[in-house]
């Protein structure tokens, strides 16, 4: 049973952490500066935000395994938040128009918000593991 926790406890470990990192290069100011690029329109733009939030979620898919259901749905609401505000953004945003516009009101929508889906989700998904572990 002991030898089992040595090798189950960094793999714990290890999906918490990584979903930590999913969730902070989901957050708006890190994906924004990464994703955007000149020249793109706000369609292009809306397109390869979602593209990259579903790409790095489905390579974050088995840490499930590994951390608590509440945690998982943590994570996963976090995600289908951000969807859902880049796509209401980019409904007030012509398609055709610079991306910068559909930046603008992203991170003018996510500052309005009361709580922050992505900050919160990291502060109970570290809660946790800090319960759970130390």
């Amino acid at each position: 049973m002991l030898k089992n926790q040595d090798v189950i406890t960094p793999l714990r470990l290890q999906a918490y952490e990584r979903i930590v990192i999913y969730l902070e290069r989901i957050s708006p100011e890190s994906l924004l500066l990464r994703v955007n690029k000149p020249g793109y329109t706000c369609k292009q733009l809306q397109t390869e935000l979602l593209n990259t939030i579903r790409i790095e979620w489905e390579h974050n898919l088995s840490q499930q395994i590994y951390i608590t259901q509440k945690s998982w749905e943590v994570a996963r609401n976090a995600k289908s938040n951000m969807i859902q505000l880049i796509n209401i953004s980019a409904e007030k945003i012509k398609e055709d128009s610079p991306s910068l516009n559909l930046s603008k009101e992203i991170f003018s929508s996510f500052m309005d918000k009361e709580k922050i889906y992505t900050t919160e989700a990291i502060k109970f998904i570290k809660e946790e593991m800090n319960s759970m572990f130390y």
